[in-house]
């Protein structure tokens, strides 16, 4: 008599993968050393996903791509280098290989964590630049903290 095979198919929604591939790619920024705020304003009206600021003011952003469909219909990537030192892409495991350009670095993250799988290219910001990015950073890192209920 043939074992029975139990199979189960773990499908998650966009938002849920969104979430997940995001708090994965921010801990892989932590681990890496660097500071990490979610959801970023930036001066030319984008927002990125994660921005991380390094301990030498080097300064990451992390576009989270929740799939295939989501990597199609958003081409603003090209907008966040002038922001940057590095750029990132961060896709969930089960993301198909060989679609993401290979100029951006790439992280593959979930929930618990994450790995970078390919190191980004580093192109410098010009000074007045990250001074600028630099100084809303740590304000608006500031302004969230006020924001956490006292204690909790």
């Amino acid at each position: 008599m043939a074992a029975a095979v139990l199979q189960i198919d773990l499908v998650f929604s966009r938002p849920d993968t969104t979430l997940a591939v995001t708090r994965g790619a921010a801990r892989v920024m932590l681990d890496l050393g660097y500071a990490p705020l979610l959801e970023v304003g930036l001066p030319n009206g984008r927002r990125a996903d994660v921005m991380a600021l390094g301990p030498r003011g080097d300064i990451i952003i992390v576009e989270v791509k929740s799939g295939l469909e989501d990597y199609r219909v958003d081409r603003k990537w090209h907008e966040y280098g002038p922001f940057c030192d590095a750029f990132y892409f961060a896709v969930a495991p089960e993301f198909p290989e060989g679609v993401l350009p290979e100029e951006p670095g790439l992280i593959v993250a979930d929930g618990f964590g994450g790995a970078v799988v390919r190191a980004a290219p580093s192109s410098p910001l010009a000074p007045a630049r990250r001074k600028a990015l630099t100084i809303a950073f740590g304000r608006l890192g500031a302004m969230r903290t006020l924001r956490e209920p006292v204690g909790g």
